[in-house]
């Protein structure tokens, strides 16, 4: 039976059209003109007898009929993409471009990446470390990885862990600080990250000492712009860090870190997994999230020293 299908250079500007939301940027990624995008979506309409986006000024939104034709095709388009890119170029078949924020991307991402590349011999993976918002349309983005759910409305998006901090420092610290555990820590040795203005729920040193119950020494320490610097310096023995479990994990695990309470604070949002709807069919990217969602938050490991609130 032979196959039944749209015109398919119809359907290719219909998939540009949706994924970048006008029919301009359309255009420009496909090297027409805009009125040319738009005679393949009317000839598409024709086809199908539905209307497929809602017109408003410069911009275009997904009608329910086009969220089905889009939700059907997208992953097919994408597959044939792929095999296409595997023929022509040299490309492996398996790679994906991922976008991560700054600290999470050598602390936590890479080394799960890396692993999981250890079980696939022919996968690779392009990792993009940059500020949001990025535009996963230009940059052929297959995954991204932030900080809360909310900053990409219009791709799909998956918690991946809600993140804790804790106070942390190396065995060697922890040797010299003796028995007595953080009511012993002066202030000038209690490693501040400075999270940044676009940071309103970041835990503070003052809010871990106040649910301790112990009272706040003055913070003259150390000061970073990056959470995972804290860490280092932490590691390096220059004082204690309120550092986050996720991004510590390796340290805690090989025991060039060893957590100073039991007390942890968590992070205002969760991190989350960010991918555009067009790829949420791509085999790869689907096995890349299930690996990583597995591999999400670390065991916690023991604290020989004594807990602050009791």
């Amino acid at each position: 039976m032979p196959l039944t299908l749209p015109p398919l250079n119809a359907l290719r500007a219909f998939e540009a059209a949706a994924r970048t939301g006008g029919f301009v940027a359309a255009a420009d990624e496909l090297g027409v003109t805009p009125a040319a995008i738009s005679q393949h979506i009317r000839k598409l309409e024709d086809f199908f007898g539905k209307d497929l986006f809602l017109r408003r000024n410069n911009r275009v939104t997904l009608t329910d009929a086009g969220q089905a034709i889009l939700s059907g095709t997208a992953g097919a388009l994408q597959q044939i993409s792929d095999t296409t890119l595997d023929l022509i170029t040299d490309r492996p078949r398996s790679r994906l471009v991922v976008s991560c924020i700054d600290s999470v991307a050598e602390k936590w991402l890479l080394p799960r990446l890396a692993a999981f590349s250890r079980t696939q011999p022919d996968f690779r993976f392009d990792l993009r470390v940059e500020a949001d918002p990025v535009d996963f349309s230009r940059h052929n983005i297959d995954l991204r990885l932030t900080y809360g759910l909310g900053a990409y409305p219009d791709h799909n998006t998956q918690p991946l862990a809600l993140d804790a901090v804790q106070p942390m420092c190396s065995p060697d610290y922890l040797h010299r600080l003796g028995p007595d555990g953080m009511a012993a820590v002066p202030g000038a040795d209690l490693l501040i990250t400075s999270w940044g203005a676009s940071f309103a729920s970041n835990p503070t040193w003052a809010g871990w000492f106040q649910r301790a119950g112990l009272p706040t020494p003055d913070l003259t320490g150390f000061q970073v712009g990056r959470s995972s610097l804290a860490i280092d310096m932490a590691r390096q023995g220059l004082g204690v860090a309120l550092a986050q479990r996720m991004l510590a994990a390796e340290d805690l695990a090989s025991g060039a870190l060893v957590p100073l309470s039991p007390l942890t604070m968590d992070l205002g949002h969760p991190y989350a997994l960010i991918h555009p709807r067009a790829k949420a069919n791509k085999r790869t990217l689907r096995a890349v999230i299930a690996w990583l969602t597995r591999n999400a938050t670390p065991a916690a490991p023991p604290c020989d020293t004594p807990d602050p609130t009791t």
